[in-house]
């Protein structure tokens, strides 16, 4: 008998999720702002140099927050596919024990994997999900 561990790979995934559409954001508005600021500056008096530097610094950051997301996503995904294979044609009860069957397949949603059993129930597989 074994009890799923409380990673919550759901809770993992929508955080990741909406990161990711905040860093994407956030690199949006940034070149729409570096961009406005470029045009709209005084030729007679151009941007500091330090500035413009330390902006594009911060624009390189944003970009590999956004490469960091989309693997850490992946890397979610791939624990996810694997725990669904560990669990299929196996036993499984909720955390509150009043679910309890064979696992017949199990779907990946952006909440996390839930099993659905032979007898037409669902288990969402998170902490306290009893395999056997």
């Amino acid at each position: 008998m074994t009890t799923v561990q409380p990673v919550s790979t759901s809770t993992a995934q929508g955080a990741s999720a909406t990161a990711a559409s905040a860093s994407a954001m956030d690199y949006n508005a940034f070149l729409r702002l570096l961009i406005a600021q470029l045009k709209n500056q005084d030729p007679t008096k151009p941007m500091d140099s330090t500035e413009f530097v330390a902006q594009l610094a911060t624009f390189s950051q944003v970009e590999q927050s956004i490469a960091a997301n989309t693997k850490l996503d992946s890397l979610l995904t791939s624990s996810a596919l694997s725990l669904a294979d560990a669990v299929i044609g196996r036993v499984v009860t909720s955390p509150d024990g009043a679910t309890s069957g064979t696992v017949a397949s199990v779907k990946i949603t952006g909440e996390g994997p839930i099993a659905t059993l032979q007898s037409g129930a669902t288990v969402a597989l998170g902490a306290g999900v009893v395999i056997s």
